[in-house]
């Protein structure tokens, strides 16, 4: 969520020294105060995902909320610091939303546990990180056609919105008992009519984030968070736990679960389904990052005429390791936020706000405690908007164009419906070449391509291999 309101940069001394001179003010027309006003505000757009992300990795985990919230807090604070003083660009990170998706729902499908589904996630940061290194990250971007990238990060929104509606209690199992109907015989999905105070108090939540957003409130998530958390509490969904839960130190707890079983992933599911699973989520860390960096660069006026980002390789290699260290440290990948957009509108130029905004989340780790009393129902309202923020790429999508717009729409579509982000990733692949294919524009599909489809045909048709070999 960015900010529309814009402050002029203020220009530098030119004999600056210190801070000024690392992070060089003067050439981009920038100063201390600038500076770290737009990492404060950067801090305010995006400390929601404190308490988001304990909310979706938590319980499918089986992970204390406070050790999540403070886990979150630690590698967003390490890493976002590591951006500005390596890389020196206002750029922030933290536990990615649909990566933390993965996680919780498709990992945990296949049956891993959070050492497993964290061991993953270090593995696809290693990998990321290794083709950073040899340069080849750039050329796997390239290789992908833009309506499917594109299409992957509209799914990831839809995948979000539908947990974010889920979590409110609003979207039930047609086959539930709530249906009234024999079992299975309702609808696959259905609308539970609020009856609960749970549901209610998400509709007022619900109400509330995007009556804050509409009027451009910079912090609407948090506050909206916050607000449905005391609005919880009076209803009695929630209740504050005793003094001693709160006051107690932070809980690090999660930290070095990505260490304890990384390779759990092979053992349980094979060889060729780890290896597609771990490629599937390095994939929408692909898109995704390339995507904040390059467009928060341009609004910045940092990049070069032809879209290009001066020095993006430091970026990238920063943003690889954040993802073996959300892993580690048990909260899921770390990358990019989009939300770094709102403290560029506010003047930010330089590394030294991404500092600010690391600060400000190291500091937050001593409110980790809170998401002991935040619901659910308090945290689904953000994640229905941050859904809606991620599908608007639909509309640079040619849908009207049959081998894009088919590909772009089983991408989409497969990700909420299926909760399995991989399996998305794969039709939209294979549709993509097949269509491209059958119309004899074979000279358009990159050899990348035809090796990531035949991968993905192979990763659907696994069961079926496996008996056939047995």
């Amino acid at each position: 969520m960015a900010s529309t309101s814009r402050v002029e940069s203020r220009p530098a001394p030119l004999n600056e020294n210190g801070i000024a001179a690392y992070f060089r003010f003067a050439e981009r027309g920038t100063d201390l105060a600038t500076e770290i006003g737009a990492g404060v505000t950067t801090f305010m757009v995006m400390a929601y995902i404190l308490f988001v992300n304990g909310s979706i990795i938590a319980g499918p985990l089986k992970l204390d909320p406070a050790a999540v919230a403070a886990g979150t807090a630690l590698i967003a604070g390490i890493m976002t610091i590591a951006m500005g003083v390596v890389a020196n660009y206002p750029f922030a990170l933290a536990a990615g939303l649909g990566i933390n998706a993965i996680v919780a729902f498709t990992l945990t499908a296949k049956g891993l546990n959070a050492q497993g589904a964290m061991g993953v996630i270090v593995l696809e940061g290693v990998v990321i990180t290794i083709l950073v290194a040899v340069g080849l990250r750039e050329a796997i971007m390239e290789a992908v056609p833009l309506a499917l990238k594109r299409s992957i990060g509209v799914g990831i929104g839809l995948f979000i919105l539908f947990i974010g509606f889920a979590n409110g209690g609003l979207i039930q199992s047609g086959c539930s008992p709530v249906s009234k109907l024999p079992a299975c015989e309702g609808t696959l999905v259905t609308l539970a009519f609020p009856t609960t105070p749970s549901q209610v108090v998400f509709i007022i939540g619900l109400a509330i984030t995007f009556v804050l957003y509409a009027m451009r409130i910079r912090a609407a998530l948090i506050i909206s968070i916050l607000v449905t958390t005391v609005i919880a509490i009076l209803a009695g969904v929630t209740s504050v736990p005793s003094a001693d839960k709160l006051i107690v130190g932070p809980n690090f707890s999660t930290l070095g679960l990505g260490l304890q079983d990384p390779f759990q992933a092979f053992t349980k599911l094979g060889l060729i389904t780890a290896v597609l699973t771990i490629f599937a989520i390095m994939l929408s860390d692909f898109f995704d990052t390339m995507g904040t960096v390059t467009g928060i660069a341009a609004e910045a006026g940092l990049a070069r005429e032809d879209g290009t980002v001066p020095g993006v390789g430091r970026v990238l290699f920063v943003d690889s390791v954040a993802a073996i260290a959300g892993g580690v440290g048990g909260v899921s990948s770390n990358t990019t936020y989009i939300e770094s957009a709102a403290g560029v509108a506010e003047g930010g130029r330089t590394g030294f706000a991404s500092v600010v905004t690391g600060v400000l989340f190291l500091l937050a780790i001593f409110l980790s405690p809170i998401a002991l009393i935040v619901p659910g129902v308090a945290t689904a309202p953000a994640l229905v908007l941050v859904g809606y923020l991620m599908f608007t790429l639909v509309k640079d999508i040619p849908v009207g164009n049959l081998e894009d717009g088919l590909p772009a729409l089983l991408t989409m579509i497969l990700m909420p419906l299926t909760y399995d982000i991989t399996v998305g990733i794969g039709a939209g692949f294979i549709s993509w070449v097949l269509l491209k294919a059958v119309r004899g524009k074979l000279a358009e599909i990159h050899p990348l391509m035809w090796v990531v489809s035949i991968g993905f045909v192979v990763y659907f048709a696994n069961v079926w291999i496996q008996t056939v070999i047995k």
